[in-house]
């Protein structure tokens, strides 16, 4: 009984990790056995930095929230907590967009939470 190779799943499995591997360095783009691996580490990697970005994404914002505010003469926490407050419900995105684009009504807030602090 003759052997049975079933060639086109395998040549279509073999396309697509080298698909997948196209931009990699000498042999990991060009030959099955190391782009296999390549790709398979590249894809833990992936998964691994898609959660990592939105922490360092967060304190990014985080970042830009307490230079604006350090600029009004009040620190970062005090910032928040004044704003918890006073009920201002903005997520640290928008924060920080503000402290980037607007800073007149970024400024505003800074008032209102140094005058919560106060009271």
């Amino acid at each position: 009984m003759p052997r049975a190779r079933n060639v086109p799943a395998t040549r279509k499995r073999r396309k697509k990790v080298l698909k997948k591997a196209r931009g990699y360095f000498g042999n990991k783009s060009r030959l099955f056995r190391y782009a296999k691996d390549a790709v398979d580490r590249g894809e833990a990697y992936a998964y691994a930095h898609r959660r990592k970005y939105r922490s360092e994404i967060r304190q990014l914002w985080i970042v830009r929230i307490n230079a604006a505010c350090r600029a009004e003469g009040l620190r970062y926490g005090e910032f928040i907590h004044g704003l918890t407050k006073i009920n201002v419900d903005l997520n640290r995105k928008i924060l920080s967009e503000l402290a980037i684009h607007e800073p007149d009504a970024f400024k505003e807030l800074v008032e209102k939470a140094k005058t919560a602090l106060a009271a």
